[in-house]
C-alpha cells in the first residue's frame, strides 16, 4: 500500500440564509466527513453582503484542513456539499445563499483553470475572508504576491463593518 500525499488547504465558509450558525456547522461536518481532517477553525464573523444588496447579514468562517484529495476532486466534493445543503448556483452573480464554500489556498499551488482558481482571486479585497483567515493562518504567504495574510489584511481597502460574534 502506498501513502497518499497530505495537502494543506484553507477554506472560506459563508451563509446568509436560515440558521446561519447551523449552516456553517453542517458544512464543517460535511467537510470533515468527505474532504479531510479539520485542523483549525476560526471564530464566526458577521458582515453585510459583498458585491450585491441584501437584507440578510452573512456569517463567515475559515477552516484549515488536511486532505489527500487532488484539487479537482476537492472542488467537486465542495460543490456537492453546497448542492446537498440547498445552494443553487444559477450563474447570475452574487446572491443570497444557504452556504458558500471557497478554496482559498491549496498548499502553495497556483491553479488557473476554467472551474478552479487558487489562490482565491478576490480574497485580498475581502475583509470578511481575511479576518477569519488571519485567526488561523496569519503568517500564511500568498504564493503569487508573497504577502502574508496579516499583510493582505493590513493593505485591504474593504471598509465593510465586520464583527466577530462567536469565538
Amino acid at each position: 500500500m502506498t501513502d497518499k500525499l497530505v495537502h494543506q488547504i484553507w477554506i472560506s465558509l459563508g451563509s446568509n440564509l436560515g440558521d446561519r450558525a447551523a449552516q456553517l456547522a453542517l458544512a464543517r461536518t460535511h467537510m470533515a466527513d468527505t474532504c479531510g481532517k479539520i485542523l483549525r477553525v476560526s471564530g464566526i464573523y458577521e458582515s453585510s453582503a459583498w458585491g450585491f444588496e441584501s437584507d440578510h447579514m452573512f456569517f463567515n468562517q475559515c477552516l484549515h484542513m488536511e486532505t489527500t484529495l487532488p484539487p479537482g476532486s476537492l472542488l467537486q466534493l465542495i460543490l456537492g456539499i453546497e448542492r446537498k445543503m440547498g445552494r443553487n448556483r444559477n450563474g447570475r452573480g452574487y446572491t443570497d445563499r444557504v452556504i458558500d464554500l471557497d478554496i482559498l489556498f491549496y498548499d502553495d499551488l497556483v491553479i488557473q483553470s476554467e472551474h478552479l482558481q487558487v489562490p482565491h482571486p478576490r480574497m485580498e479585497t475581502r475583509k470578511f475572508v481575511l479576518l477569519p483567515l488571519q485567526e488561523i493562518a496569519a503568517g500564511k504567504e500568498h504564493p503569487v504576491t508573497g504577502l502574508t495574510v496579516d499583510e493582505m489584511l493590513e493593505r485591504c481597502t474593504d471598509t465593510s463593518r465586520i464583527e466577530k460574534i462567536i469565538s
